[in-house]
């Protein structure tokens, strides 16, 4: 029942592993200049950049976080260098070199990670009081090892000292609008920069695999998004005819996919700039009469529908919602319909431990966000609705290569992204953002994976099983 791209059946690939990348050679080093801060940055716009925290708070803690994070690092495949000369981690040896985090400003690396956790360390970056010869591989080796880096007593701590995230991002009717808009309204050009003709923002699926999957190229990228669309269309059934729902509309490739097929398409989207540039997409394509692309909740989504398709969108539900978000699926799919997602997943005993985390992502990148796990998925789907998980694929590498292009893109168009308003500071947390992410799926921490889904009676009505076997 289980496709696989090279993990075990039903486990992410690479999950719970160290990765063979943890000791990295030389040629992992970024092909692009990072922007530096500016000297004085503008508190008004990056407010908790701008200034370094000085409460008693920041101070105490920042002592403790200085001390846990330089007895973590002894231990780690990782050079820290200081200013004065001194370097935590393991020593190079000859033919084999660690990453490289440099410390431009330890008090202030040591107070925002003391002020704000991981978020500090985030934000510590934006600011510049740390570089990295390779982001990603720097946080390559943080990711790996993510449930070890704080020692076991204080992890129990946790709750009374992070964050949690704001009632105000919780994605009710009323605030998910606002969550949506924060991330997907920046700019249609800011995404153009560094996305490929397809305007597709979530993982491809490349036809290479093994090494030759490390080293994909920029000129099959289209066409590998385009092979994650058509994959997904297959196995929702969608031809001619096939009454489409899609859940989150992206700039529309997914739409005019199933259009080319002879389908009708209703697709809801709560991006305003998404919706002008899809509609104007389908327009040009000469789909307009068979494609509708409204802003609207899922939550508010009525009709019958042979197919729900919805890519990379249940990450933006929330985890208390995303009983929801099925539901509603099951409610609007008619009798021998299918459903195929994409979903980024995460391994169920991290999202049980950060479900109600204040993170850097929230903060910065995608407020009121959750990442579900698959044991969640099935879960939910079998005590709150009539749907089944039928058939996973696991491709979270290709998402990883997927994130290594953006970035690239991303980075040599810096001057275009700069002359768009986006400052230095917008420029640091943005490859933050691609390289935090991309380690994710380097070490197996994050996976990504394609779930069909249909009604519990259609298997029986079939002859089959009541529902899927156990993974």
């Amino acid at each position: 029942m289980t496709e696989t791209t090279g993990s075990a059946a039903g486990q992410p690939a690479n999950q719970g592993s160290t990765p063979a990348r943890t000791g990295l050679a030389p040629d992992r080093a970024a092909p692009y200049t990072v922007p530096q801060p500016p000297a004085v940055i503008d508190a008004d716009v990056w407010p908790s950049i701008a200034t370094v925290p000085t409460s008693l708070k920041a101070l105490v803690a920042g002592r403790a976080a200085d001390a846990i994070f330089k007895a973590a690092v002894r231990r780690l495949p990782l050079e820290v260098r200081y200013p004065d000369g001194r370097v935590l981690g393991r020593a190079a040896v000859p033919g084999r070199s660690y990453p490289v985090m440099t410390m431009n400003r330890p008090e202030a690396f040591a107070a925002r990670l003391g002020d704000g956790g991981l978020i500090g360390l985030g934000e510590s970056y934006m600011a510049g009081d740390w570089d990295a010869d390779d982001l990603t591989a720097v946080m390559e080796v943080f990711a790996a090892r993510v449930g070890t880096l704080v020692p076991e007593p204080l992890q129990k701590l946790r709750a009374l000292y992070l964050p949690r995230q704001p009632r105000r991002e919780r994605n009710t009717e009323q605030n998910t609008r606002s969550n949506i808009s924060r991330h997907y309204d920046l700019s249609n050009e800011l995404f153009a920069s560094f996305l490929d003709s397809t305007m597709t923002y979530s993982s491809a699926l490349f036809p290479e695999s093994g090494d030759a999957l490390r080293t994909v190229a920029w000129d099959g990228f289209a066409a590998a998004q385009q092979a994650k669309i058509d994959r997904l269309l297959d196995k929702a059934g969608v031809g001619q005819g096939t009454r489409v729902l899609e859940i989150g509309t992206g700039w529309g490739e997914l739409a005019l996919r199933a259009a080319a097929r002879g389908a009708t398409v209703y697709s809801v989207t709560l991006s305003s700039e998404q919706q002008e540039l899809a509609r104007q997409r389908v327009a040009e394509a000469g789909y307009a009469d068979s494609v509708s692309i409204e802003l609207k909740d899922y939550r508010a989504v009525e009709g019958e529908y042979d197919a729900v398709v919805s890519v990379e969108m249940i990450e933006a539900v929330g985890y208390e919602y995303w009983a929801t978000y099925f539901q509603t699926i099951e409610r609007v799919l008619a009798p021998g319909g299918k459903v195929a997602i994409q979903a980024i997943t995460i391994a169920h005993d991290r999202l049980i431990a950060t479900r109600t985390s204040y993170t850097w992502v929230h903060k910065y990148i995608f407020p009121g966000g959750v990442i579900p796990s698959v044991r969640a998925i099935e879960e939910i789907t079998e005590k709150q609705t009539g749907l089944r998980v039928r058939e996973r694929l696991a491709m979270g590498e290709h998402y990883a290569q997927t994130l290594r292009l953006w970035e690239e893109r991303f980075m040599s168009r810096a001057g275009e992204v700069a002359a768009m308003g986006f400052d230095a500071i917008f420029q640091r947390m943005w490859l933050f953002y691609l390289c935090y992410s991309r380690a994710g799926f380097e070490t197996g921490y994050l996976d990504v994976q394609q779930i069909v889904l249909d009604h519990a009676a259609s298997k029986r009505a079939a002859g089959g099983p009541g529902s899927h076997p156990r993974m």
